[in-house]
């Protein structure tokens, strides 16, 4: 055996957040797991490092939010998280609102105090545009939603940015996302259970993969041989792109990719806020990010910020959002397909599925991948 040296059980491609809970589940229950991981660390884009004091994420912002409490009492096993609660604030050329779209954002807007004046500023601006029946696209379901003045000055230009295609082209359901309220809360999330951990997300990983069943193999990639790999091993998670798996044999799945620059500040409080949207067209980023602000911790007159930059993906880069429109969804099928042919194979996660998860959704799918295999 080349790769497979300790009659492992499993073979897990990817130490994300999906192989991570099936190597540390499959230990609990006696089974060995081999982890390769591409990247030189292990948490997939969950990863986090310390820095002045400050726990800075790698690959932007992650709030931890849900209402599985199963999930929540899953991962904080693991951790301790804090109460941070994500109250966005956006920049449209110099002036501010909050986000999500709520009263707070209606006031500043338009001046309204008052859920029936919102409400019908928003049926005037829907009616004007002329938006009837079923939105077909994200720019009528934004205008259905909050009206032209919002959609125009918070969603188009980042939208767009985000994308790297016009908010007509794009899907409407991407948008409906987002909560609207008629309530003055800043809360970005609707769920019960938030927080983000208090010794960053690494810790959590390194107390999952913390198993004499578990070994870790960092910079290995699986498709440098990938042949051997699947003869050696009797079972595999994949966690990986479905379309690198079968060799791109029905074509290549599209994602947006993202790029991120930080630079550390001589203060204690550079821009008041966690997080920044940026929504005109011009700002080449997207948000700011000032890491001391989502927990409170650091040194002294020292703050961190990471300006995030969308850009078109191609293969020497990261894949973070499938870009799910008509032609993209029916060559994922052709791919899922496939792959249920495979009997050795268990895919999960976000890459894998195509799907753009939160982080809770990929914790709950990967323990019903768990359950599948093993019985509950």
């Amino acid at each position: 055996m080349k790769h497979n040296t300790k009659n492992y059980d499993y073979l897990i491609v990817g130490a994300g957040p999906f192989g991570a809970i099936f190597a540390h589940e499959a230990a609990a229950r006696g089974k060995r797991s081999l982890i390769i991981e591409r990247r030189p660390h292990f948490g997939g884009n969950m990863h986090t490092h310390k820095e002045n004091g400050i726990n800075v994420h790698d690959y932007g912002a992650h709030i931890f939010h849900t209402d599985n409490k199963p999930v929540w009492d899953y991962v904080n096993q693991f951790t301790e998280f804090n109460n941070y609660i994500n109250q966005v604030v956006a920049n449209y050329k110099g002036d501010l609102y909050n986000l999500p779209f709520n009263m707070n954002t209606f006031y500043q807007m338009w001046g309204v105090k008052t859920p029936a004046e919102a409400q019908a500023k928003i049926a005037e601006q829907r009616e004007a545009a002329g938006i009837k029946g079923s939105p077909k696209n994200l720019e009528e379901q934004a205008i259905s939603l909050i009206g032209t003045d919002i959609y125009k000055k918070l969603i188009k230009g980042y939208t767009e940015k985000q994308w790297g295609r016009k908010a007509t082209e794009l899907p409407s359901f991407i948008i409906r996302r987002l909560p609207t309220r008629f309530t003055f809360d800043n809360n970005y999330f609707n769920h019960r259970y938030q927080g983000v951990p208090v010794d960053g997300y690494t810790a959590i990983f390194e107390k999952m993969l913390a198993h004499d069943l578990i070994d870790v193999q960092l910079d290995t990639d699986f498709f440098d041989d990938k042949a051997t790999y699947l003869s050696e091993f009797p079972r595999v998670v994949y966690t990986g792109m479905i379309d690198q798996f079968f060799d791109y044999q029905f074509g290549e799945l599209e994602y947006r990719s993202v790029r991120f620059e930080s630079e550390v500040l001589p203060t204690d409080n550079a821009q008041g806020n966690a997080v920044i949207n940026y929504t005109d067209a011009e700002t080449p980023y997207t948000r700011v990010m000032e890491w001391r602000h989502f927990d409170q911790k650091g040194d002294d007159a020292v703050s961190i910020l990471t300006r995030e930059y969308p850009q078109d993906w191609d293969r020497t880069k990261e894949a973070y959002y499938p870009v799910n429109d008509e032609r993209n969804s029916g060559l994922f099928k052709q791919y899922r397909t496939e792959a249920k042919k495979l009997d050795n194979i268990i895919m999960g996660g976000r890459l894998a599925n195509y799907q753009y998860y939160d982080m809770d959704q990929v914790f709950h799918a990967a323990l019903v991948a768990v359950d599948k295999e093993f019985g509950k």
